[in-house]
């Protein structure tokens, strides 16, 4: 569907209620506009909570589904953009739950970390990096893996991943400050 690098990081666009109300109508075509723009960061969400490729397309494709049927109950209360992570984020969820959730120990991750940064001839020291953070992120509480990737990957608010975690902003600083404490843990060989 997408990379995950995180190359096409795109903001909401102002006309995405438009859409969504035009979709909940009946139009494709503008439905395939919210798919457009939000399926990739859906995909990179997901995908680095769940690790496997044929997963996350099952669980993006499932979000649209799910939100299609949806459309006629949205209220827009929420933005379309952090409605829609809402979907993603509970479909994660389920998957997760249903077995397969990529789980990593943490003496593992250390353990790989110096095995990554002892090879320099890896494809670079900024993939090795990102492999290493990758680590690190499956160390990580869901909860606090997702509002990791809300906020450092997708640029969401504290605001935004509260609506879509269903906590507070006041949760949601609590949240990355302790996943990023792990993190730099974790990475610390790396500073």
């Amino acid at each position: 569907m997408c990379d995950t690098q995180g190359d096409d990081v795109r903001p909401p666009s102002d006309d995405d209620a438009a859409l969504a109300r035009a979709a909940a109508m009946g139009d494709r075509d503008a439905f395939a506009g919210l798919v457009e723009r939000h399926g990739p960061s859906l995909y990179r969400y997901a995908h680095r909570l769940l690790r496997d490729p044929g997963r996350t397309d099952d669980c993006v494709q499932e979000t649209f589904l799910a939100a299609w049927r949806a459309l006629p109950r949205f209220r827009g209360d929420a933005s379309v953009r952090t409605w829609l992570f809402t979907i993603c984020r509970h479909e994660v969820y389920a998957r997760s739950r249903e077995g397969g959730a990529h789980e990593v120990d943490l003496d593992t991750v250390r353990d790989r970390i110096q095995d990554l940064r002892a090879d320099p001839a890896r494809a670079g020291v900024e993939a090795a990096l990102r492999d290493a953070l990758d680590l690190a992120l499956g160390v990580l509480p869901p909860r606090q893996r997702s509002a990791w990737l809300l906020r450092e990957v997708e640029g969401l608010s504290y605001d935004e991943i509260a609506e879509v975690l269903g906590t507070t902003a006041a949760a949601v600083r609590g949240l990355l400050e302790r996943a990023r404490t792990a993190l730099a843990t974790a990475l610390e060989g790396w500073q």
